[in-house]
């Protein structure tokens, strides 16, 4: 069976975030994915890095000990699916942290000769589940960071033919409750193909 690491990142069980992330979960289960799901918040995820952990960073020999959990986890996946809310046209800070900390050289990347080289070879899927307070155009008009971190940044370091799904709700402010199930229907849809 293929895993799926689900990293989920809003502080509210009450939240539509938390819906789209059991609506993920369950997709992912269905589709006959074996689910890794961390709740960052619930799990007590710290997005701090440390100066002992930024003068290590490129110790390949210690770098992953503050985290070694989460690295391990992220290197058994087959698919990686982020299910957040976007604040500030940028991740929550949880999540950022998580990317900081985790996404390590020796993890997620090797430097040869200064130039970035991929090692996440074991994902070979790749998928976004996000909300936005504001319009596709405004998202637009800042140039879409989340969009682009996922699709361009993350993407850069998995398997080189990684398939990759990017499913937002734009304009969430105003979202009626039938838009917010339509989109839930279509990211159970999306992800149950993934």
């Amino acid at each position: 069976m293929s895993r799926a690491l689900v990293l989920f990142a809003h502080p509210c069980e009450e939240s539509f975030s938390q819906a789209l992330y059991e609506t993920t979960c369950e997709a992912l289960t269905g589709a006959g994915w074996e689910v890794d799901a961390l709740d960052l918040y619930k799990d007590g995820f710290d997005p701090v890095m440390t100066a002992s952990e930024r003068r290590a960073y490129h110790d390949q020999d210690s770098n992953t000990a503050p985290v070694a959990d989460y690295t391990v986890r992220l290197q058994a996946a087959e698919a990686l699916v982020m299910v957040f809310p976007v604040w500030n046209f940028g991740y929550p800070a949880i999540l950022k942290g998580f990317i900081d900390r985790v996404f390590l050289p020796g993890v997620s990347f090797v430097l040869q000769d200064g130039l970035l080289q991929p090692k996440l070879h074991n994902i070979k899927r790749l998928a976004a589940v996000t909300t936005y307070g504001g319009t596709r155009m405004r998202a637009l008009m800042c140039g879409d960071p989340p969009r682009k971190s996922v699709t361009r940044h993350i993407r850069a370091v998995l398997h080189p033919g990684a398939r990759t799904r990017y499913m937002a709700l734009y304009d969430m402010n105003r979202a009626t409750e039938i838009e917010r199930r339509n989109f839930r229907r279509l990211v159970a849809q999306q992800l149950g193909r993934l």
